[in-house]
């Protein structure tokens, strides 16, 4: 009788053992895919996520992350090229070079966010529907959906209907007409088709 319950308690604790392993293993093989701290995807990593909380919050506006996201494409081709030439790995010398971009890339992000000049939509409709496309944006660059690039020529395009509204607006009293809501309207309607077409074709930010 004893016998038995000593192996039943010894069942009990190895079972009990195994579920406190596992969720253990099972985090620890989530993780394989993340980048190391401090390595340059981490750092890739991390200042994407930086440029969506500006875009997000207004802070960065849409000539200042076109500009940003330029320089952050630039680098991933750098990347890429390097660890290309060097069976997928990069030199120590390399790592150095990418390192000191990404710094300066990391300075101009904080001066971005902490300059005045600042994304101002307005409570109206053409107001509203930039700051969904600003919102949809940060989203794709948050969760990799949007590549550097595509960020940038999306923001360029945003850029320009950004400067579009503020020139009519000049020129009428700060309001729009009619007939320049429905071109705008337009423009609004074709960049977000392309956000949709970046953010659903497949092609991801670097890991």
């Amino acid at each position: 009788m004893q016998k038995r319950v000593f192996t039943f308690a010894l069942s009990v604790m190895l079972a009990t053992g195994m579920l406190l392993v596992q969720p253990g293993q099972i985090s620890a093989q989530n993780n394989t895919n993340q980048p190391k701290d401090g390595s340059v995807n981490d750092r890739r990593q991390n200042q994407q996520q930086r440029i969506a909380n500006g875009v997000q919050s207004g802070q960065m506006t849409a000539g200042e992350t076109k500009r940003i996201e330029g320089r952050e494409a630039n680098v991933n081709r750098e990347i890429h090229a390097d660890r290309s030439a060097n069976g997928g790995k990069l030199t120590a010398q390399q790592r150095q070079h990418i390192n000191r971009q990404q710094n300066n890339i990391s300075k101009s992000i904080y001066s971005d966010k902490h300059n005045a000049a600042q994304a101002h939509f307005g409570n109206n409709e053409v107001g509203q529907r930039r700051e969904n496309q600003q919102d949809r944006i940060a989203n794709g660059i948050r969760n990799g959906s949007m590549t550097a690039g595509e960020a940038a020529r999306t923001e360029g395009r945003e850029q320009s209907i950004n400067r579009h509204i503020a020139a009519d607006r000049s020129a009428n009293g700060g309001r729009l007409t009619g007939q320049e809501r429905q071109n705008i309207n337009r423009r609004q309607n074709g960049a977000s088709r392309q956000i949709y077409r970046q953010k659903h074709n497949g092609r991801n930010a670097p890991q």
